[in-house]
């Protein structure tokens, strides 16, 4: 949900020229700005190698739910291939920006209770390492825009439950929502301009995206 967002401001930003899509499935749509690969190893990237040189960002916006995982499994989605990815692009493009999604709640020392929270913290912190300029978004919740869809089921539910009342919510706790379109016009800030802070909340990710 949060990549279609990313997206759809990289198309209609004119300072954006092309946009390398990486996933497992099509994306199902066409635009001039657009390649695509279709990769379905996201482990294992020595085939498109090559392919990966030569950009100013990644995106990374994959992921996945904590919901009725152990910790071994979860892990090796949110850490294992998360870094997969971007040891080789911080190999590739050390002068890279690396904008990696995270969540509101994540544990920066990566040893508190909450399974999904240190992991995500130890994710975080490894990312933080690597030698590009790599920062984390940790949104709260984030409201669906213009026909974007989640792919979990549940998601979809709970927002079409919680949107009618979106901006009540935005009202009352301004810091911990946000949109699919305030996330891609942030990250696209972040790329031009840089951030202040390395790990960012909703609440700086609003800032940045009315800064567009």
């Amino acid at each position: 949900m949060v990549g279609q967002g990313a997206l759809r401001e990289c198309l209609a930003d004119p300072e954006v020229e092309r946009v390398l899509a990486v996933g497992r499935s099509e994306l199902g749509q066409a635009h001039q700005k657009i390649r695509e690969i279709v990769h379905k190893n996201l482990f294992d990237f020595i085939d498109i190698e090559i392919e990966l040189q030569g950009y100013d960002a990644c995106f990374f916006c994959l992921g996945v739910s904590s919901a009725g995982m152990n910790e071994p499994d979860y892990r090796r989605v949110t850490y294992n291939l998360t870094l997969a990815a971007a040891r080789l692009l911080a190999n590739l493009n050390p002068n890279m920006t690396f904008i990696y999604v995270s969540g509101m709640g994540t544990d920066s020392t990566g040893r508190g209770r909450s399974m999904w929270a240190r992991v995500k913290g130890q994710t975080e912190n490894a990312l933080l390492a690597l030698p590009f300029k790599a920062y984390m978004f940790r949104p709260g919740f984030i409201q669906p825009l213009h026909g974007i869809r989640s792919k979990t089921l549940s998601y979809r539910i709970l927002y079409a439950i919680v949107g009618p009342i979106y901006p009540i919510l935005r009202a009352l706790f301004p810091k911990y929502v946000t949109t699919t379109e305030e996330m891609g016009k942030a990250m696209l800030q972040v790329v031009k301009n840089g951030g202040a802070n390395r790990v960012l909340e909703s609440q700086d990710i609003h800032r940045l995206a009315m800064m567009d």
